[in-house]
């Protein structure tokens, strides 16, 4: 069995210790400190950021964190700054109990689990924005979303200061964006990309995919078929990107979908216009009822 404690100031040199205990962590400093002793040590940090409600595909994160470095730590925080006047922030799924035991099984040393006040005290005014890469597809919809994201993230790879982080491609575009703030800040940190897990038919894991009743989780792996279908058509020249991607929506909403926010061909590095020679990725995003589902994947080549 793991062990699960809260650190307090004082005891964090114990966390992530050979006896395989996790340790939870509110307090940036104290996850510095933490970070700087492992480091005195010779070993590698990876970080996996998350805002809970753990899944599966959240775990493969950190089976993926394990290949590349000696300790892990897992961050369990829903980002306001990332969600709209009419998102669902109120409602996102939140179970600290259920998320920390999972990653513990999952053999993730520290679970740094900050308040809202110790991430964003009184008086922060600073947001880091990045402009080009986040225009298109969820920056369309989503105003300000990727800010949030860019800001959250700058700070907790200032807080970790890991050798790695590591993010899933399911939100492809954050990735994107992400490495670019990275490069762009000289900020130390490996940015590593994970495999989309799935469900058997075919749903990307998503922590809203509880929001659908069972008629919509029926629906929902036509996302995915529809984007397999965009992707052989766009691949083999059958049909162009327009015509592929415009038939997309319509199936989609023939299938019980409601609005599509896009279905849409991107160069796979700089999410422009997909071109010949270069690496595409087709992208998807669509709401089902109270979720709003997103999946990409790559056009073969």
């Amino acid at each position: 069995m793991v062990a699960i404690r809260t650190s307090t100031k004082g005891t964090w040199e114990a966390a992530g210790d050979s006896a395989g205990s996790m340790t939870i962590i509110r307090d940036g400093a104290e996850l510095r400190a933490c970070v700087q002793a492992w480091k005195s040590e010779g070993l590698r940090v990876a970080l996996v950021p998350t805002m809970g409600a753990i899944h599966q595909g959240h775990i493969s994160l950190v089976q993926a964190a394990h290949e590349r470095s000696d300790r892990i730590i897992a961050s369990l925080f829903v980002n306001p700054k990332q969600f709209g006047p009419s998102e669902d922030v109120e409602t996102y799924p939140m179970d600290e109990v259920n998320d920390t035991r999972l990653l513990s099984g999952a053999g993730v040393h520290v679970v740094y689990a900050p308040s809202f006040k110790a991430m964003y005290p009184d008086g922060f005014v600073t947001t880091v924005s990045l402009s080009d890469i986040t225009a298109p597809l969820c920056g369309e919809f989503r105003d300000g979303h990727f800010a949030g994201v860019t800001t959250v993230v700058a700070k907790l790879l200032l807080q970790a200061a890991p050798d790695v982080a590591v993010f899933g491609e399911k939100d492809y575009q954050q990735l994107l964006v992400i490495r670019r703030m990275v490069k762009d800040l000289d900020i130390p940190s490996e940015i590593l990309g994970s495999p989309t897990v799935r469900e058997n038919d075919g749903l990307a894991m998503s922590s809203r995919n509880a929001y659908l009743s069972a008629e919509e989780r029926a629906i929902a792996p036509a996302l995915y078929q529809t984007l397999l279908a965009v992707a052989d058509q766009v691949a083999s020249g059958t049909e162009s990107i327009d015509n592929a991607c415009r038939a997309a929506r319509e199936s989609l909403q023939a299938a019980g979908f409601g609005d599509i926010d896009y279905i849409d061909v991107r160069d796979a590095q700089s999410l422009g216009p997909a071109g010949p020679g270069r690496s595409a990725r087709v992208f998807g995003a669509a709401w089902l009822g109270k979720a709003r589902l997103i999946d990409n994947l790559p056009v073969p080549e």
